[in-house]
């Protein structure tokens, strides 16, 4: 007699969310590019409103900074709202902010308006990593997160250009009252076309940590032991991005002023910028993926040596250029294989806590670095800011290296 063995069923793959996740993108390249475009427009905003240009780049400063002070509280505050109406509602908010900004008549009404999109943008960026997370299994968390990041890519390469050049031909309100709608639009494909997720804080979660804290003989729960890795990962992160901001805020003076193109090339210059960083996007998700540390660390040497070389060939057009498009390159890689390896360093737990802190220290790194590079402006001049850029990629790279080993025996 043939024993039977028992029928199991075959559990089919979840299909990839590609629908969802590019609709993510879609409104990260909408958030990027509003955060952005005034480092393209600096002159034409500092012409019109009668200031400096130093005070123009500090408005990606009082960008920042609101995202600093707030990121932080806002998420604890909405941590129980779904994620799915929650993202609709940024959208709108910041729409209202890039209003304001359209209309504003004085510098101080311009900062007010910047403000209220920082604070928009403060929420989203604690929400929309962890949202990626979500959607995929742990092995996938990698090409999720390059899709989503895709889109803040692409607002290097389209985004900002095209809106600085329709600034400089129509006027810098134009642009800012353009992308206002465009986020109206932006929300309303979110609330149609991305699906909604369950988050840490939902109820399912929240019935599970209920159940373990009940359970016969429970542990009360500790300090999670992936925060160090966590904070590790934002360290990075910030000491990174202010080396960056301090010299990519001031780009189109520097072009201008330094290089010498003209000032309707700045926004080709910009697309090449962005092209060259979908490149180092790909890069991130493909060859880099399995490989974080490694990817991290390429990219900032090749960073630092790029915007070394094109401040030292100024006089030299090809080669500066090719050095601009080099570290475009680099940088696309940059902030995908951070926000991936701090999602593989945080538990499931602590993600949407995690994303906060994380968008908490790169936007510290945005605003500290504008402002910065307002400081070198106005001190010792535009010329030196590339290489106190350089300088600070060391440090990242130094860091980089000495904290990988770290991160590795940390996270969970």
């Amino acid at each position: 007699m043939s024993k039977t063995t028992p029928h199991v069923p075959l559990r089919s793959p979840a299909v990839f969310p590609w629908l969802g996740l590019i609709t993510l993108s879609s409104a990260v390249f909408l958030s990027v590019t509003s955060e952005m475009l005034p480092t393209g427009l600096l002159p034409e905003m500092s012409r019109d409103l009668d200031v400096t240009q130093s005070r123009i780049g500090l408005l990606v400063s009082w960008f920042a900074f609101t995202v600093v002070l707030t990121s932080t509280g806002l998420a604890h505050l909405t941590r129980r709202l779904p994620r799915h109406g929650l993202i609709v509602a940024v959208l709108i908010a910041f729409a209202l902010g890039n209003v304001l900004t359209a209309v504003a008549p004085t510098y101080e009404f311009l900062v007010v308006s910047r403000v209220v999109g920082g604070m928009a943008h403060g929420l989203f960026w604690s929400v929309v990593g962890a949202y990626a997370a979500h959607l995929v299994p742990k092995e996938q968390i990698g090409r999720a997160v390059s899709i989503t990041i895709a889109g803040g890519t692409v607002a290097f390469v389209f985004g900002v250009p095209v809106a600085t050049a329709a600034g400089q031909l129509l006027g810098w309100r134009l642009s800012f009252a353009v992308l206002a709608g465009l986020m109206l639009a932006g929300a309303v494909l979110v609330w149609r076309l991305l699906p909604p997720v369950e988050h840490h804080a939902g109820k399912k979660a929240a019935g599970t940590r209920d159940a373990a804290a009940s359970a016969p003989g429970a542990a009360p729960p500790r300090r999670d032991p992936t925060v160090p890795a966590v904070v590790l990962v934002c360290v990075i992160t910030a000491v990174t991005m202010i080396g960056h901001f301090t010299f990519y805020t001031y780009i189109a003076p520097f072009l201008i002023e330094q290089v010498g193109v003209r000032s309707g090339d700045v926004a080709p210059l910009l697309f090449l910028f962005g092209i060259a960083g979908v490149v180092g996007l790909i890069l991130a998700g493909t060859v880099f993926g399995p490989r974080p540390q490694r990817g991290l660390l390429i990219s900032l040497a090749l960073a630092a040596v790029s915007v070394t070389v094109l401040a030292v060939s100024t006089e030299t057009l090809p080669v500066a250029v090719t050095a601009f498009v080099l570290w475009g390159l680099a940088f696309g890689v940059l902030p995908p294989l951070m926000q991936t390896r701090l999602l593989h360093a945080a538990s499931h737990r602590i993600r949407d806590t995690a994303s906060a802190f994380y968008t908490t220290a790169f936007n510290t790194g945005i605003g500290g670095g504008a402002l910065l590079g307002a400081v070198l402006l106005d001190t010792v001049g535009l010329e030196v800011v590339p290489f106190v850029y350089a300088g600070i990629l060391v440090a990242a790279f130094t860091l980089a290296l000495v904290s990988g080993r770290i991160v590795r025996r940390r996270a969970t």
